[in-house]
């Protein structure tokens, strides 16, 4: 009898626990109507629809170097798709797609024509110590709060990712943090599709989206993406400082 309502007990703790799920879920959105979310999205987290098909976030430590991760790609994106709308809107001689390269660069008046290699050197340099900064973050939150040369400046650093203070002049952080996470994280998303299909989109058609965009609205029929397979206008090479580069293309075709 004993082992009967032990047994009882734990059907029913579960038939409970299961209910509190599907009520939870039912109250969130989710990335499809009616879908089960995994036990570690539980929607705590900005942006989080419950999909991860394949359990990349199921350990915590992963969880959030991915979360960090999507997240600095999500404002680099945006940061692109603004710049490259931006340049065809104010220079829409220049193809964006090879707008990094030497020849293309903007002149500086002490030496004449960007260096790349010296280009490429700084970013180097401050980018490893921006990214290892931000893992440092990471895997210690409010560790590296403190400017490391000016120690008398520091960031509030509410939530890993969001230091706030003078990256915050609008003063979001303050007041529903969640909301504007959640608004960020959707923008940058869209960003990043959006940087893809740039990106497809000049190797298809050798053409910046605006331009393309009118393209397809003045003769859907005629330009569109069926009528682009098998055609790349990728350079093979570029010279890049003396060095001979060979490029490929994402899009179905041979570099030209």
């Amino acid at each position: 009898m004993f082992k009967t309502l032990t047994l009882q007990t734990s059907i029913t703790r579960a038939a409970t626990q299961q209910r509190s799920v599907s009520v939870r879920a039912a109250n969130r959105p989710l990335w499809f109507p009616g879908a089960a979310p995994p036990s570690y999205l539980d929607g705590s987290v900005a942006g989080d629809r419950g999909f991860d098909p394949i359990g990349l976030g199921a350990e915590p430590r992963a969880m959030a170097w991915y979360r960090a991760a999507e997240l600095v790609h999500a404002r680099w994106a945006m940061l692109g798709v603004a710049g490259i709308l931006a340049q065809e809107i104010t220079h829409p001689e220049q193809w964006w797609y090879t707008s990094g390269l030497p020849e293309n660069l903007p002149a500086i008046e002490v030496g004449g024509k960007m260096n790349i290699g010296g280009l490429l050197a700084w970013e180097f340099l401050l980018m490893h110590w921006v990214e290892v900064r931000r893992w440092q973050d990471i895997q210690k939150p409010g560790s590296v709060n403190q400017d490391p040369i000016f120690t008398g400046n520091s960031v509030p650093n509410p939530e890993t990712g969001y230091p706030g203070g003078i990256f915050d002049p609008l003063g979001f952080s303050k007041g529903d943090l969640k909301t504007a996470q959640t608004k960020e994280i959707k923008n940058g998303r869209l960003a990043m599709v959006a940087f893809a299909g740039f990106t497809l989109q000049a190797q298809a058609t050798g053409k910046g989206p605006l331009e393309n965009l009118s393209d397809h609205l003045s003769n859907p029929w005629a330009n569109n993406w069926t009528h682009n397979i098998g055609v790349c206008h990728v350079p093979s090479t570029v010279d890049v400082s003396g060095l001979t580069l060979k490029l490929t293309c994402l899009w179905p075709g041979a570099p030209m």
